[in-house]
């Protein structure tokens, strides 16, 4: 049995996309007679299957060596486009945690989304979104792994744009999309670039290749950086980052996707793509970069937000920096555990704030507090989220980050101060939040605000047990890091910036220190609280130059083809107009003039043959 469901996982993407399919009739009101609910269990079903297909093909895949299903679809002058499917134990893997992250997302859309009419659309577009990442999590052929980013990005645009009637959300649904586009674009010259110089796609055929290639280190070096343009973006990394932020004006089910799985879909590619990129040292040095600046400024954004998701999105950009380190490090286990234990930690996390902000009436934390004794579960689930995110042992990302920065620790040992100061920052930003809105006493704003109902509760409470057991999970699959052979010493320093960060921000938050806290120069403060001035400076470059051009081709535009078009319309007017009032009706003059025309247009025809030694003999 387990045997033959291996064989066919791959049919599991088609599990939440016939679910998304029949969820559409409900979305423009075709059935009405049962209200939109159904959409959302139809939903519930199917990616229930695909969870238990998933589950079950994984223990087939343990202790086996990867196969490969080839899907034959387009051969054609040289170009052979064949789906290539990857059954392993980590493709499968993440199915499991795709559909089981999915399906906890769409219970907890049942008790959010339960005054909602739009649920035939929403359901209808998480189940285009989970088919997409599943589709992706198998795709082995860079290709494909393309195109299931666009749908993605698509999906990203109609969910966060879910209540188009809101402003706010019209332009955060645009400007997400946007930003990704400006990633993905040079993403798809890297794909085509990569082509002409590999001829494959297939992601171990790449790998097979760049252990003997010989490029042109120019070439490889530019095609390397269009391909990490695309995780970029997925990854909000900076300086396309600003993305995640804005689609936090979507629903909060959606977030929780976002926050977990669908940031990692760019790194998924980029460690599928790691043996090529390691071709050019100048894209590992990029890579590097990138995830070293990601990580430390939007560590410190976030200490400086008063959103709840905001707090929360810039968290996640900078674990995704490490993700960018690890890959440029060579480091694909530790990048891949750290998407593992980010997706679970940051999902819990957005569960146990999104019913703050479902029955509250503002998402300012500093409007918030008080609400341990009235949220207790809620907040048990931010704390166990809390630990699980941070180098608190012996939970998951500690493992993690130990893992990582122990591979640092004797070739780029600054490197490990930049996961210890992100480990840090992090625990302050969380415990922050944490004070701010659960300890203290209770405010306006918090007064009345009582525990969620059960459909919210549930799907926290079984995550946080999961957050809490994944480190026997971990064991049992013997993917657990040997604590014999690991560096106490970088253990240690795990360890002591968790308990830092945590403790300074504990001292201010759970104290009598004056709130709001403001950082003695008011400059830095604002610095850190708009990130770092990307959006004005966005408008000051990039929108700025886009505007003068724009402004300047409908000039050329109105002037200059206008202008043409217009004298064209206008001589050609004058020219009947006079035909008009200078025919006679007879039959000569029409004859006369129709020969003279042939004539005319004879003589410009033949006039390169004959022009030239007429001129001649005339001078």
């Amino acid at each position: 049995m387990a045997q033959f469901l291996l064989e066919t996982v791959w049919l599991v993407p088609l599990y939440a996309l016939s679910g998304g399919l029949l969820a559409v009739p409900w979305s423009p009101g075709i059935i009405r007679k049962t209200g939109p609910r159904p959409a959302g269990y139809v939903n519930l079903i199917m990616t229930f299957l695909a969870f238990l297909h998933s589950a079950i093909a994984l223990q087939a895949t343990w202790n086996h060596p990867p196969q490969e299903v080839f899907i034959h679809w387009l051969s054609t002058a040289g170009l052979d486009l064949t789906i290539a499917v990857e059954l392993s134990s980590i493709s499968v893997g993440a199915l499991v945690v795709i559909t089981g992250l999915n399906l906890l997302a769409q219970i907890y859309a049942i008790g959010y989304m339960e005054m909602d009419w739009g649920w035939g659309r929403f359901y209808s577009l998480l189940g285009l979104f989970e088919a997409g990442l599943c589709a992706l999590a198998l795709c082995n052929n860079l290709f494909f792994s393309y195109v299931i980013l666009e749908i993605l990005t698509l999906g990203t645009y109609l969910l966060v744009g879910l209540w188009f009637s809101q402003p706010l959300v019209v332009s955060g649904a645009r400007d997400a999309f946007l930003t990704k586009r400006v990633g993905d674009l040079f993403l798809l010259i890297g794909v085509l670039g990569l082509w002409t110089l590999a001829g494959t796609w297939d992601y171990n055929e790449l790998a097979v290749w760049a252990k003997t290639a010989e490029v042109d280190p120019t070439v490889i070096t530019l095609v390397g950086l269009a391909l990490i343009a695309g995780p970029m973006g997925k990854c909000a990394q900076f300086p396309l980052h600003l993305w995640l932020d804005e689609a936090m004006e979507g629903p909060v089910p959606s977030t929780i996707l976002r926050n977990s799985v669908v940031v990692a879909s760019g790194a998924w590619v980029l460690i599928k793509l790691q043996p090529v990129l390691t071709l050019s040292p100048l894209v590992s040095t990029a890579l590097v970069a990138i995830g070293s600046v990601t990580a430390i400024g939007a560590s410190l954004i976030a200490i400086a937000q008063i959103d709840i998701k905001r707090c929360q999105s810039y968290s996640v950009s900078a674990y995704m920096g490490l993700v960018f380190i690890a890959v440029g490090t060579q480091q694909d286990d530790a990048a891949l555990l750290l998407v593992l234990t980010n997706a679970l930690a940051a999902a819990l996390l957005v569960m146990s704030t999104g019913g703050i902000i479902w029955n509250s009436i503002t998402q300012n934390v500093t409007q918030l507090g008080g609400l341990w004794s009235r949220r207790p579960i809620s907040a048990i689930a931010f704390i166990v989220g809390t630990l699980g995110l941070i180098g608190f042992p012996p939970l998951g990302s500690f493992w993690a980050l130990m893992e990582l920065a122990d591979g640092l620790w004797e070739t780029q040992p600054w490197l490990v101060g930049v996961v210890i100061a992100v480990n840090a920052l992090t625990a302050i930003s969380l415990t922050r939040e944490f004070g701010l809105i659960f300890a203290g006493k209770p405010k306006q704003m918090s007064e009345r605000s009582p525990e969620v109902h059960w459909p919210m509760v549930l799907p926290m409470v079984i995550l946080l047990g999961f957050v809490l057991h994944l480190p026997l999970v971990l064991q049992s699959l013997s993917l657990f890091p040997d604590w014999v052979n690991m560096n106490k010493d970088v253990a240690l320093l795990l360890i002591w910036s968790t308990i830092f960060g945590c403790s300074v921000a504990g001292v201010i938050y759970f104290g009598n220190i004056p709130k709001p806290v403001r950082l003695p120069w008011k400059g830095l403060q604002d610095l850190l609280a708009y990130d770092f001035y990307t959006p004005k400076i966005y408008r000051m470059t990039i929108i700025f130059s886009v505007a003068q051009l724009a402004k300047f081709a409908d000039m050329v535009d109105r002037f200059v083809v206008d202008g043409i078009v217009n004298f064209v319309g206008l001589f050609s007017l004058l020219g009947g107009e006079g035909l008009k009032y200078s025919t006679s009706g007879q039959t000569q003059t029409y004859a006369f003039t129709v020969l003279l025309g042939i004539g005319l247009l004879g003589v410009w025809v033949t006039w390169p043959y004959w022009g030239v030694q007429f001129l001649e003999l005339m001078f």
